[in-house]
């Protein structure tokens, strides 16, 4: 009988470098019994229990290891691996790094606790993490002249940890933490700030370039299309060594945060409880001059002097104004069903480039291209959407706008990506009509349809409120995603306390351990073989800081 010495050991294993007496307890998520980390010896964590039960069990672990070597015990009886729940077939569990996981310098950010993160979730048994690649970072200071160096450095302690890596090239900057454009497009940007998206007040979101832009040469001669497959073609030829057996995957960023979708929602109050129906984004030189050309070529000129009129603001209700209506709205009329579908059309015609341009580059490597779709859950109650619509998407009560999206992420042989797994219904503002499983079992259908799979993530690292159930149900249900799951992500709050026990949960039953440590009889004693690699350095627990 093998026994798995993972859980909540592990997490403290990571949360380490400091090195306390008593470094703090923690409960068992099987039983909730508390157990103590009673001390630090010769590098080594000694465990003992506070329960009956466990009085004279004790636990060491020497962390300097990728991988542990696994108790045998004629003693031990319990129940076989048969008796747990098997995984769904296929579905492989990856954790997200930290964004900031390699600074702009390119170095790598707190690089022992990453080390020791990645040790504790091969020892849990997760398949791989995810990388976020950022453009800013690896062409920051000169169109053309790439610096990999700090992401290699990832991808390599990453593989030396036995880990699979999916990658996300972030064509988009991040605000926390502080990521910006390359400095040269953002130099580009001063003076022609067309480039960005702009909204009805000529403001600009300059955290990534407009779709309009793509196929202009805007970038010193160069469209942007052309910028981001030198930087792809770069990107393949330095990590070569990786592709196809660490690399496994790889996301093209598709807009904000990574995603499919205009930036409708960027200058929303964050206190705000209730979200507003955002705003359309075609206010931009380059997006007015499309629009105008269309509108001419439908015979309807006056349609192309900018989009609705009657639209409400970024934090308004969609009933404040009349687009949005439900009744009698103008998004029923015929000039709302031809800007809402040129503005739709706009959003897919991007994606179809830029997975093209991924499925081109990377098709031949081995690697599975991915593409991130958002849910704009919020208003999915009321006929209009109006969520969805400011973001690109011609859904309605009464039009399907996934299937055309899950028709060209077919077309390009691409896998979608869809966040929020662990949302219910139940626990949003009831004030904002928002039904977040209602929207993922639609998007869900659309690919089931067309034969797109779908790989999941969850909203945030916070946890929404029974979110771990809810992945389950994503994870074994009848509707569980086809291939890839990416928990996000990897910080302090991962590995503490009050977190890591229920992820470690979540993958005990995704991964059909053989024995908890809680099932051991009364009165054993166990003590965990040492780990080891060639490292000299010691991870201990209780504060590796993020």
């Amino acid at each position: 009988m093998e026994v798995s010495v993972i859980g909540n050991s592990q997490a403290t294993m990571v949360r380490a470098e400091l090195g306390y007496r008593e470094l703090g307890s923690f409960c068992s998520p099987r039983n909730n019994y508390q157990n103590k980390i009673l001390f630090r010896r010769n590098d080594s964590v000694w465990f003992a229990s506070r329960s009956a039960r466990w009085r004279k069990a004790q636990l060491r672990f020497t962390v300097k290891a990728v991988q542990s070597q696994p108790i045998r015990s004629d003693r031990v009886s319990g129940p076989t691996s048969a008796s747990r729940p098997k995984s769904r077939d296929g579905v492989r569990l990856f954790v997200g790094l930290p964004l900031d996981t390699v600074s702009d310098c390119n170095a790598v950010n707190h690089a022992r606790a990453i080390a020791a993160g990645l040790r504790a979730l091969k020892l849990l048994g997760v398949e791989g993490v995810e990388l976020p690649i950022w453009w800013g970072v690896a062409e920051k200071e000169v169109m053309g002249k790439y610096e990999w160096s700090g992401y290699l450095a990832v991808a390599d302690v990453v593989q030396k940890a036995g880990l699979k890596l999916h990658v996300s090239l972030c064509f988009h900057a991040s605000r926390q933490p502080n990521i910006p454009l390359p400095k040269w497009v953002s130099q580009i940007g001063e003076s022609e700030p067309s480039i960005f998206y702009t909204d009805l007040t000529g403001k600009h979101y300059k955290d990534c370039l407009s779709l309009a832009a793509d196929d202009l040469p805007v970038l010193n001669g160069k469209t942007p299309i052309q910028v981001y497959h030198e930087f792809c073609e770069s990107f393949r030829s330095s990590f070569m060594p990786f592709m196809g057996s660490t690399i496994t995957g790889i996301s093209m960023g598709l807009g904000p945060d990574g995603e499919l979708r205009y930036p409708s929602h960027h200058r929303q109050v964050k206190t705000s409880k209730i979200p507003g129906a955002g705003e359309f984004q075609c206010y931009d030189k380059n997006m007015l001059s499309l629009l105008k050309q269309h509108a001419e070529s439908s015979g309807n000129p006056l349609w192309g002097l900018g989009g609705p009129h009657d639209a409400p603001k970024y934090d308004e209700s969609p009933s404040w104004n009349s687009f949005f209506k439900d009744h009698g709205g103008s998004w029923e009329s015929p000039y709302g069903d031809f800007f809402l579908s040129w503005y739709s059309n706009q959003l897919i015609s991007h994606a179809n480039r830029l997975l093209s341009l991924g499925s081109s580059t990377f098709g031949d490597s081995g690697i599975k291209v991915y593409g991130k779709v958002p849910l704009m859950y919020s208003w999915y109650n009321t006929r209009s959407h109006p969520s969805e619509l400011t973001a690109g998407f011609y859904n309605t009560n009464n039009r399907d706008g996934y299937e055309a999206v899950a028709e060209m992420f077919l077309k390009n042989s691409c896998k979608m990506i869809l966040p929020g797994m662990d949302l219910y219904d139940e626990h949003q503002p009831h004030e904002s009509l928002s039904s977040p499983e209602s929207l993922l079992a639609q998007i869900r259908k659309a690919c089931k349809k067309q034969g797109v799979e779908v790989s999941g993530q969850n909203s945030s690292e916070s946890g929404a409120p029974g979110g771990f159930e809810q992945i389950k149900k994503k994870l074994f249900g009848a509707d569980a995603v086809d291939d890839l799951f990416t928990y996000q992500r990897m910080g302090a709050y991962f590995f503490s306390p009050e977190h890591f026990p229920s992820f470690t949960k979540l993958v005990r039953n995704l991964n059909q351990p053989r024995l908890h440590l809680d099932d051991l009889p009364e009165e054993e004693e166990v003590t965990a073989a040492s780990v080891h690699n060639n490292s000299d350095t010691s991870v201990h627990v209780q504060a590796a800081v993020y």
